[in-house]
């Protein structure tokens, strides 16, 4: 989602509520890019956090801190020299411009009151933080942006300061029927880009709203439009700036396959069929979203090198798997040796050698077989040479089998890595899989440091069901096998998705029967907690805990039973409480 101008706008609502007549009591620059400017108002303490990062602007209110640098640099020395102590008069979105204005009050060097302007602009790459005076004269900025950088406008002290129109759109708050009319539908492209591409602040996701909340297709040419439509998307689009003026907001995070997908400031129409969260603060909700966004990529990205361990070796295990079955189905023949040299047993006696072949009754089938044979040997020779290749074949057959098991069970046990990568939450759950990778031989072992400070344990998930019963989920092979023969008893109950890699998820009982609430919301962690977490149902095994058995030498998290019943589950788990 575009930090677009209808999310400054509920931003700007936001904040101003909050610190508008507040003091500046704290300016930090944890960043390059970055400043927190702390406010008191109110007899309340806020933080305000101003981000310019080319790749990721933020604007918003939190609650959470960082460590000042030790050396304060040079823009953020000036802010406290301008800024510190003073009042905020104002907070304000020109028109509906990706820009955020603060008017502060401060008092110079002679004790007189002046009144400066600190601009966050968030336009993607283009994003500064720029403090002018009460003249629209730039004092100093974040990113100083010469003529040589940008032709349209340079951003330096003494320069003026103003807002580039490169793109020439109008302003959405302000424009009339007639010039939607005939700025919009004059252009030979979709709908919902003429939308966006024509007015200032829309993002390509709030035009595909307004023209799905008018009912129109968004892919359909604008210039195509007919009388009727058009006026009821403009009705529509109005009705929207009215509930920007107005301040209606409602933000929400959608999710698409269980992971924050869009955010809007507004409740999206277009989404109706996912899951959405709603927030009673914009700033909260950016908060929020930004860094489940973060967290899942920054785990993606150190589980990268574990991701490429586990497919090599499955790709790998899978080819040997496949090898394997393919020579123990050429043993299949081995009975046809057997048979033959049986049957030279029987009926050789009729040879007088030099024969190449024995038509034979095969007793077991009683039908006429042919056997080849050797002219160089005699019956007993080639009997003998059949039953030779018999045992091999039953000597390789018995071999492959155990290989097999073996390769199945190296298998199973990379498919539940894989499984506890995609739902590892920080780094010491990567480390206990490092740690499993590196046990089984999947990689080399490093020789630590001395001294080395050891690794922190990962701890199984912790869930709380609506009946009040504790539930335990294993986010890996080992907290797989903790959870199961550690944290459970004989009494408690154990759940798994049906012949598919995932979690093992205890239910620790209260020595009576489980309500069924608990018996759903359980079966829905083990299918949600699976590889088949995506479907819109899982089956489910679940037994007593006592019904399990490890067979000597299991890999970690493997077991058998043999006694289960059986559920189908969705795996949603929004509604289940995390202790």
């Amino acid at each position: 989602m575009a930090f677009d101008g209808i999310t400054v706008a509920a931003l700007a609502k936001e904040i101003d509520e909050t610190i508008t007549g507040g003091r500046i009591s704290k300016i930090i620059q944890p960043e390059s890019d970055e400043l927190i400017l702390t406010i008191k108002n109110n007899s309340k303490q806020y933080r305000l956090l101003l981000s310019s990062g080319a790749s990721l602007p933020l604007v918003f209110l939190t609650q959470n801190n960082k460590q000042a640098p030790m050396n304060a640099p040079n823009f953020c020395m000036l802010l406290r020299k301008h800024l510190n102590g003073g009042r905020i008069l104002s907070v304000e979105q020109p028109g509906l411009e990706r820009i955020l204005i603060l008017t502060v009050e401060h008092r110079d060097e002679m004790g007189d009151l002046r009144s400066q302007k600190l601009i966050i602009e968030v336009m993607g790459k283009h994003s500064n933080i720029i403090l002018v005076n009460e003249n629209d004269v730039i004092i100093d900025s974040i990113k100083r942006i010469s003529c040589n950088i940008s032709s349209v406008r340079e951003v330096l002290p003494g320069r003026e300061y103003f807002i580039p129109q490169t793109q020439q759109k109008a302003d959405p708050l302000t424009i009339s029927e007639q010039e939607f009319h005939e700025t919009v539908f004059s252009k030979e492209m979709p709908l919902f880009k003429a939308l966006y591409l024509s007015l200032t602040g829309l993002s390509p996701l709030i035009a595909e709203e307004i023209c799905c909340r008018a009912g129109l297709d968004p892919d359909s040419g604008a210039a195509m439009q007919e009388e009727p439509s058009r006026v009821h998307l403009y009705h529509t689009f109005a009705a929207m700036m009215e509930d920007v003026r107005n301040g209606a907001f409602k933000p929400e995070v959608i999710y698409k396959e269980k992971e924050p997908f869009e955010y809007a400031a507004f409740s999206m129409a277009q989404f109706s069929n996912l899951q959405k969260t709603e927030y009673e603060s914009i700033s909260a909700l950016i908060e929020t979203y930004y860094a489940e966004k973060e967290l899942r990529t920054r785990i993606r990205q150190r589980s990268s090198d574990l991701r490429r361990v586990v497919q090599t070796a499955l790709e790998r295990n899978g080819r040997t798997l496949s090898l394997q079955e393919k020579q123990l189905h050429d043993t299949e023949k081995r009975d046809k040796y057997r048979i033959y040299g049986e049957l030279l047993n029987t009926y050789g006696y009729g040879l007088t050698g030099g024969e190449k072949e024995l038509e034979a009754l095969n007793y077991y089938t009683n039908e006429t077989i042919r056997i080849p044979l050797d002219p160089m040997l005699s019956a007993s020779q080639n009997s003998k040479k059949y039953f030779e290749r018999y045992n091999k074949l039953k000597r390789t057959a018995e071999a492959l089998q155990e290989r097999i098991e073996d390769t199945r069970a190296d298998v199973q046990q990379l498919e539940n890595i894989a499984n506890a990568l995609d739902i590892a939450r920080d780094e010491t759950d990567l480390q206990e899989i490092r740690r499993e990778l590196v046990d089984y031989g999947y990689i080399h072992k490093h020789t630590g440091v001395k001294g080395a400070r050891k690794q922190a344990k990962s701890a199984p998930l912790h869930y709380i069901s609506s009946d009040g019963y504790d539930m335990y989920v294993g986010k890996n092979n080992y907290q797989n096998e903790e959870v199961t023969f550690h944290i459970a008893n004989g009494s408690d109950w154990w759940f798994h998705a049906n012949d598919i890699p995932g979690s093992h998820v205890i239910v620790k009982g209260k020595g009576g029967e489980l309500p069924d609430r608990t018996f759903e919301e359980a079966g829905r962690l083990a299918a949600y907690y699976s590889k088949s977490r995506m479907a819109p149902k899982v089956e489910i095994d679940y037994t007593l805990r006592k019904n399990l058995h490890k067979p000597t030498g299991g890999r970690p998290g493997f077991v058998i039973y043999h006694t289960n019943y059986s559920l189908i589950a969705e795996p949603d788990i929004s509604d289940i409480q995390e202790a």
